[in-house]
């Protein structure tokens, strides 16, 4: 979340007594001392600080050049932000170095590690969890299955095109090739989130410009679009207001306090009693052929992204020249509609499983472990869920480590259960067709509780 930023002066913490910036005891620039109230007064859009490790830092000018994105470091203002700092930077200590100019104090020795009340001891022992994590190295990625990985989304395309080529374009297979792209598409949309996070290459660069290929060249989507939105999730997971998951634009009511707060205020945008039922035809047929596709195109316009423009050009150029032999124009557009129809659907599913029917409230400043398990949880392991999900059947472990490559999940999964069990935090894991079968009984139950504070509240 840090990064560089024009020379101010800092120096070591003082060890007393003058009055420093912001009302600090201290001396000048980075010697300044503050106290959490004070720190948690600068939480806004042109005032904000945040904390990292007892330093204190002024990141309002920065948060506009922030690489993620304004809005992932900006929902931290006025907070302790040590943990998400960790957890989105694979190498921490480098990106300290840009953070050193925005430095302008530290939290004073009276004032606790935590903010907001947060349980110190719980927050150690993740801490320690995080450290042990790294020690054993489940930070590192096997190339190999990443390798492979990409091989079996290519060997897809190929194979869906070489059917045309050897048997025609009766229904059937022509059927069949879609099923098969819709399924490279799919794969292709979990490989990019690896590299998204960083969690392939030791080179951010390299996750970068492989990021591009895959979502842009294979999948005709944008990176950037896709990194500043999905950053926001995994910060502020369930959040309203923070997460742009989570922002249904009237459309549905989520999660028990939503639902109410509309009803208290006689808000029917849609007949949200009915909603566990239009879901089945405006969500999933809906979201990425429309909805992303809408998005993706105006982020990029409005941006002036012109190198994800071109990645994402690429991708259609490649499509047309492959299926316009055989479908001409429109049956080419009618073959990409029903693979995006298909792989919509399929995206739907997945992510809303693992976070839909959990907890959904406005911002509580929870603790990172506590946040993060309140908003996700697992679907049971098997190969078929791990392929089929791209691994976020363990999304609880994917939440906490984000930049952990996909195949170490198991592996921290039980150390992860064992801290939830210590500390009390509720740590679920659900059948696949239980996770699907709460999406719907969870959009049931907001709608009932957004009707029955329309009618009577």
């Amino acid at each position: 979340m840090g990064g560089g930023g024009q020379q101010t002066e800092s120096s070591e913490p003082a060890k007393g007594g003058v009055v420093g910036p912001g009302g600090g005891r201290g001396g000048r620039g980075g010697s300044a001392v503050y106290t959490w109230e004070e720190v948690q007064r600068h939480c806004h859009r042109g005032d904000q600080w945040l904390v990292i490790d007892r330093k204190v830092y002024n990141i309002t000018q920065w948060a506009k050049r922030h690489p993620g994105g304004i809005r992932v470091i900006s929902h931290f203002a006025g907070e302790d932000a040590t943990d998400a700092f960790s957890a989105f930077h694979p190498d921490p200590n480098f990106v300290r170095k840009f953070l050193k100019p925005l430095l302008i104090g530290e939290l004073a020795p009276t004032e606790p590690s935590q903010d907001q009340g947060k349980n110190a001891a719980l927050v150690q022992d993740f801490q320690a969890l995080r450290d042990h994590v790294e020690s054993e190295g489940l930070l590192r990625a096997r190339l190999l299955f990443f390798s492979l990985y990409l091989g079996h989304i290519l060997l897809l395309e190929a194979l869906a095109l070489g059917l045309l080529w050897v048997w025609g374009t009766s229904w059937s297979l022509t059927l069949l090739c879609s099923l098969m792209l819709a399924t490279s598409q799919s794969q292709a949309g979990w490989l990019q989130h690896d590299f998204g996070h960083l969690s392939v290459f030791k080179k951010s660069s390299w996750n970068h410009v492989l990021q591009k290929f895959v979502i842009g060249h294979l999948k005709g989507a944008s990176a950037n679009w896709w990194n500043h939105r999905h950053f926001q999730h995994h910060a502020k997971p369930n959040v309203f207001s923070k997460d742009p998951d989570v922002n249904s634009l009237h459309v549905f009511v989520l999660g028990d306090k939503q639902p109410v707060e509309y009803g208290i205020k006689k808000l029917k945008y849609m007949p949200y009693h009915h909603q566990h039922q239009y879901f089945f035809l405006i969500g999933p047929p809906l979201l990425i052929p429309v909805y992303f596709h809408i998005q993706i195109l105006r982020t990029m316009f409005l941006r002036q992204d012109w190198v994800d423009l071109a990645w994402s050009m690429s991708f259609y150029l490649r499509f047309f020249c492959c299926y316009y032999p055989f479908f001409g124009f429109f049956g080419s557009v009618a073959l990409i509609s029903f693979v995006r129809f298909l792989e919509s659907h399929w995206f739907v599913w997945v992510t809303q499983m693992n976070h839909l029917p959990m907890e959904m409230d406005h911002e509580r400043h929870q603790d990172w472990l506590t946040m993060q398990l309140s908003a996700t949880c697992n679907i049971e392991q098997s190969t078929f869920n791990d392929w089929f999900s791209g691994h976020l059947n363990f999304q609880i472990e994917h939440h906490l480590f984000p930049t952990m490559p996909r195949h170490n999940y198991h592996l921290v999964a039980p150390l992860v259960r064992a801290l939830c069990e210590k500390h009390g935090v509720p740590y679920q894991v659900k059948t696949m067709q239980q996770g699907l079968t709460d999406v719907v009984r969870s959009l049931k139950k907001s709608g009932d509780l957004w009707l029955d504070a329309y009618l009577h509240k």
